[in-house]
């Protein structure tokens, strides 16, 4: 194929079929640029998903073994970061839910976080004898995000936690060596081949628990993909002894999955995306779960958009500060652009010294290492360019 034909192929493909035959016609003589073999069959799946001319009640089609193919067709095709954005496409322009009520829809997909959400949103309507593939399409997902974040998450926070215990003025047997010899190098004797240790680095006293983190979690829908990111960490924060961890989701009700947090599975099928949100009930039950005020981290993850009380949530958020409490509010933790959410709110809580701003998964383990080190929250997000609310 020489190089005009090549570029009137690829035309062909991005405008699609119908009157673009004529923009990609031969020449004066007319007659469109006709595909061929796998080009014809690429082009009839991108035409189902995207071409105007569709009719949009039909889609692709009434019957499963038509969206089975539709799926199969474009993992042929296209790379999976292309595939998820076409499943997405499907579910949201085409309303294609029923391609996650079978177990053979579900085997054919590409797991991804959004495919994740929405299966929870789908969660009380999913059939019986798919809700088996559903538990391994998610726990497929889940897996790679703890390859992914547990060893950062987990480093981050012992890391933050060690500094945090450093004794200034250990005991001989509170000593920590490792990090005194390396403190001290610099004083190194020759003449007596050893080195003069003239600050000494020490353990602290350690408690069962030296944090209480609280994850506060609006489950409303459109904060799907931060409940699965959520429910990711809370499991991480779970396993490390040095922390106490609690994970609270929400709607106008709130349901405390605390108990679940063994496995990150099972928190996403406790939670029920959609439905308002109270905020203000929220915090109040969080509130009770307080122990030690200065030494609990309460990271509010919502957009603030309050269904209920906001003058009695102001109010509770206050009273957290003032009690000890260290107050974050996420206003998003995904992989997505800006979010939306309540600026007014947003500014009162900033108002409070509260910071407030959106948080992608990767920030997420620094930003706790942050917190427990009861850094400038506001300080550590300018550092990395991340925008945070104002007054």
């Amino acid at each position: 194929m020489g190089f005009d034909e090549e570029r009137l192929r690829r035309w062909r493909l991005i405008l699609g079929g119908g009157a673009a035959d004529g923009i990609c016609g031969r020449g004066a003589e007319g007659g469109g640029f006709e595909l061929e073999g796998g080009d014809r069959n690429l082009d009839q799946a991108l035409a189902a998903l995207y071409d105007p001319g569709q009719e949009r009640r039909r889609g692709l089609g009434s019957s499963a073994p038509n969206v089975a193919r539709w799926l199969g067709d474009i993992r042929q095709y296209f790379p999976s970061s292309v595939v998820r954005v076409m499943q997405q496409d499907a579910l949201e322009r085409l309303n294609l839910h029923q391609m996650l009520l079978e177990p053979e829809m579900l085997e054919a997909v590409e797991a991804d976080v959004h495919l994740v959400a929405n299966l929870m949103s789908l969660n009380g309507v999913i059939p019986e004898h798919t809700k088996e593939t559903a538990r391994l399409v998610v726990r497929k997902v889940v897996d790679e995000l703890l390859r992914k974040l547990q060893n950062p998450m987990q480093q981050a926070v012992l890391g933050s936690l060690n500094r945090s215990q450093r004794n200034p003025r250990p005991r001989h047997n509170e000593i920590d060596w490792h990090r005194t010899i390396r403190a001290n190098l610099r004083h190194y004797q020759p003449e007596y081949k050893t080195i003069i240790p003239e600050r000494r680095i020490g353990y602290g006293r350690k408690r069962s628990a030296l944090k209480d983190i609280i994850l506060c979690v609006d489950q409303s829908g459109s904060m799907a993909p931060s409940v699965v990111y959520a429910s990711i960490f809370a499991a991480v924060l779970a396993s490390i002894p040095a922390v106490s961890t609690q994970m609270v989701v929400f709607d106008t009700a709130v349901v405390d999955l605390t108990e679940l947090l063994q496995d990150p599975v099972d928190v996403l099928f406790g939670t029920q995306l959609g439905g308002g949100t109270d905020i203000n009930r929220a915090l109040s039950y969080c509130q009770g779960k307080v122990r030690q005020p200065e030494e609990t981290i309460l990271v509010l993850i919502s957009d603030l958009c309050e269904g209920g009380n906001t003058d009695a949530m102001l109010k509770r958020v206050a009273s957290l500060v003032a009690s000890g409490v260290q107050m974050v509010a996420l206003l998003a933790l995904s992989d997505e652009g800006a979010p939306f959410f309540d600026h007014r709110n947003a500014a009162a809580f900033a108002a409070l010294g509260i910071p407030s701003f959106a948080c992608t998964p990767d920030q997420f383990p620094e930003l706790m290492a942050a917190a427990i080190a009861r850094q400038d929250i506001d300080q550590w997000a300018a550092q990395r360019a991340i925008v945070t609310a104002r007054l």
